[in-house]
């Protein structure tokens, strides 16, 4: 653990959510950045740190307002640009051109990450499991995977376009989601296929080595028969909806140690494969013989206090200061070793 050798000037850098053309929700997730924002604040004033607050919503004005502030480290919760995650990897590029240190992931890293097919085909490459899959970038006229399966956006986080709807039994229902979705997120479709068991997340931090923090499970097991026991937009973010209750995540999971070690073991060839750095989360499924199948990494996932990731830090005896402590110090290390 380090502890803060100085007064750091300190930028809070975070998207302004942007109210989206597609007024339906999706705005709810972008606008939990705010209250990640500000418990970083608190963080970092409670550590005497000279701290500011940078909404970016204006790439020119805000490197200006930046090069002002003269900050010896950017926080960054960055998920993207005026509503669209596929900027995330850009705003940290800009970081890097600016020669400012700054905390997580790169932007190789986050670009790659975002873009699940790309990923999977990584995942592929060095046989960590994951779904059988296909892309679509048109409406499809076939498949080759067998149903059940679970169709969502190529590039997007934060569970956006992931839905009840998104598992299908058959192709009619197959086309008519893919459909939807090339549509309204402008993008090519993910469809893959739907892993039915347990649903775990890896939370992971820090650099040489990295750790693996306590697993923590989404407890289906009040879902009922009514609803598909995945992590869905309403599951994650629409408080009225009734999975957003009956889908609480148990952390440390109560599971083996074969299948801790298991999950761990790959959580963390994941991570070295893709580059995380900082901290990241791996999102698995386990089959009821204990197969395991990689989802996705999720690199710079949130960090609000009552987020899944700020769970497995209380489960390892860190408080929520010191988590955003080590994060700033692994920046400023980066500066001093450069």
């Amino acid at each position: 653990m380090h502890n803060s050798r100085q007064n750091i000037k300190v930028a809070v850098a975070f998207n302004q959510p942007t109210q989206s053309t597609n007024d339906d929700g999706d705005f709810i997730s972008e606008e939990a950045v705010i209250d990640e924002a500000k418990a970083v604040y608190a963080a970092l004033t409670e550590l005497n740190h000279d701290v500011q607050y940078f909404p970016i919503n204006n790439i020119v004005e805000n490197m200006i307002q930046l090069k002002q502030f003269e900050p010896g480290v950017i926080f960054n919760l960055c998920e993207g640009y005026r509503g669209k995650a596929y900027y995330e990897s850009h705003i940290t590029g800009l970081w890097e051109i600016m020669g400012i240190p700054y905390t997580g992931n790169k932007p190789l890293t986050l670009g790659i990450s975002l873009d699940k097919a790309l990923t999977k085909k990584l995942f592929e490459s060095k046989k960590i499991p994951t779904p059988i899959f296909q892309v679509f970038k048109k409406t499809p006229e076939k498949t080759y995977l067998k149903f059940p399966l679970i169709v969502k956006p190529c590039g997007e986080d934060a569970s956006l376009g992931i839905t009840q709807d998104s598992i299908v039994q058959n192709f009619e229902q197959m086309r008519k989601i893919v459909e939807l979705l090339l549509e309204k997120y402008k993008q090519p479709v993910l469809v893959e296929q739907y892993i039915e068991g347990r649903e775990f997340n890896i939370s992971i931090l820090g650099n040489n080595p990295p750790k693996v923090l306590a697993i923590s499970e989404i407890d289906f097991s009040l879902v009922g028969e009514r609803y598909y026991p995945i992590t869905s937009y309403e599951a994650k973010w629409l408080k009225d909806h009734p999975l957003y209750n009956n889908t609480p995540a148990i952390c440390p999971a109560k599971i083996s140690s074969e299948l801790t070690d298991k999950l761990s073991d790959t959580a963390l060839r994941v991570y070295s494969l893709l580059g995380g750095r900082d901290y990241g989360r791996v999102d698995m499924r386990v089959t009821a013989s204990d197969s395991i199948y990689v989802l996705e990494f999720n690199p710079n996932p949130d960090i609000s206090p009552d987020a899944g990731f700020a769970r497995a830090i209380n489960n390892v005896n860190m408080s929520y200061t010191q988590f955003v402590d080590f994060l700033l110090q692994e920046a400023m290390d980066r500066k001093e070793n450069d």
